[in-house]
């Protein structure tokens, strides 16, 4: 007899599952400095990293529920594989799998050896990804596996550093510079966008309902009600971890003066506090947090492309994947981070627009041409923002796109218009 519902420790399970998937070192090292170059206008900064760096990312999980696992479905078929595809590529083998292993490797692997190298960093990374690929090589249990034992580790861990920071005199909060300075809330918002975690939600939502079909979850009802649920638990805990994050970030600066990315900061606040033993605490911390996100995006590239290519089988592809995050992961994070930038950056415009319209789809007298309209808008915009931050001289559209954030405007613009076409009352 099939499964209707979860039992509640399988409710907490896929919760803590989903948040330990969000939960990269990215979200680690982003909060710190921006609380510790916002200064005094710390809260306002913080407000606007939630807004996108939770907020956003809890959003696009209630489009994957409503859209019943995908935005793509009222685009045309092969536009919507190209897309997925390339999002999927982006998110997994390209760039942020590979950025997992490499960030565990700086914070959680070389402060403890006084001499590193490409041979060491290579050694490291082909171990990360073959434990993250035997853990996703079982996908059935990996609400068992990540979401019952690793993830009740990680908050332990999480929760002995934010309480020890509510208890942390550090210095007084400086004053906010640049971008910081001018607008606070503005650049916290901005900032948000670093953690990738609403193009991440796409994957996840996927890899999640497939969770809950292989727990016996069948009803598309009940799977997106399960999914809601987990997507609120990953919320409140990703909130739950900036916050302090944030306020350490801002109490640090005689800690860590002229830091330039939070895991300086963690790791100065961690050796001052508690020693070589919680270097030892931040290196757990960050290790697990860099391999349950790997272990998701894995999982859920290799379930995408094995359940939309016939041909292709989900334990090949996990083997493949693994190997392809290991060799990128070599090229270096600064290098990494330089290549995907551009795609990343003509991606997203398109990733949000998706879920505007998704959400909003009942405004639409006709769904699918808003859908197709505004994903236009939003791709035309998106790639010229990505031809810009690849240094193609773009001046001569100067006034289409400003901060990277040009196709806000135009596309929101293009989504009221189609609210005001309203449905012809039946006769």
């Amino acid at each position: 007899m099939q499964q209707n519902q979860l039992s509640l420790t399988d409710t907490l399970g896929l919760g803590f599952m989903t948040f330990a998937f969000f939960l990269g070192a990215g979200n680690l090292i982003f909060p710190p400095l921006a609380g510790l170059l916002s200064g005094e206008a710390m809260p306002l900064a913080m407000l606007g990293f939630l807004l996108t760096a939770v907020g956003l990312p809890l959003v696009t999980l209630f489009a994957v529920a409503k859209g019943n696992g995908t935005l793509m479905g009222l685009l045309p078929t092969t536009i919507a594989i190209i897309v997925t595809s390339a999002i999927f590529i982006i998110i997994g083998p390209a760039f942020a799998a590979p950025r997992t292993s490499l960030v565990a490797y700086e914070i959680g692997f070389k402060p403890f050896f006084g001499e590193t190298n490409a041979t060491t960093q290579a050694l490291y990374t082909s171990a990360f990804f073959v434990v993250a690929m035997v853990l996703s090589l079982y996908p059935g249990k990996l609400l068992d596996t990540v979401g019952k034992v690793l993830t009740p580790l990680l908050i332990l861990l999480l929760i002995t550093l934010s309480l020890s920071v509510a208890t942390f005199d550090g210095a007084a909060p400086l004053a906010p510079t640049g971008s910081w300075a001018d607008n606070a809330m503005v650049a916290g918002v901005l900032e948000g966008y670093n953690t990738m975690d609403a193009l991440a939600s796409m994957v996840f939502g996927i890899l999640i309902i497939d969770v809950l079909r292989k727990k016996g979850i069948t009803e598309v009802k009940q799977q997106n009600h399960y999914l809601v649920i987990a997507a609120i638990i990953a919320a409140i805990g990703l909130a739950a971890v900036y916050v302090p994050l944030f306020v350490l970030g801002s109490k640090a600066a005689l800690l860590a003066p002229g830091a330039e990315n939070g895991g300086i900061i963690l790791s100065a606040y961690v050796e001052h506090v508690f020693g070589s033993t919680g270097s030892i605490m931040l290196a757990a911390v960050v290790t697990l947090a860099c391999l349950t996100t790997a272990v998701g995006l894995i999982s859920a590239c290799s379930d995408y492309f094995s359940s939309t290519f016939e041909k292709l089988q989900y334990k090949t592809l996990v083997v493949v994947f693994s190997v392809i995050c290991a060799i990128v992961a070599n090229v270096g994070l600064t290098q990494l981070i330089a290549i995907s930038v551009p795609i990343l950056v003509s991606v997203y415009p398109v990733a949000v627009a998706l879920v505007i319209v998704t959400l909003m789809r009942d405004k639409f007298a006709d769904p699918k041409t808003a859908h197709r309209v505004v994903f236009s808008f939003a791709l035309c915009y998106g790639a010229i923002d990505g031809l810009k931050a690849a240094g193609v001289d773009m001046s001569f559209v100067q006034h289409l796109s400003d901060v990277s954030m040009g196709w806000v405007i135009p596309t929101l613009i293009v989504v009221f218009v189609f609210t005001l076409l309203k449905q012809k009352p039946q006769q």
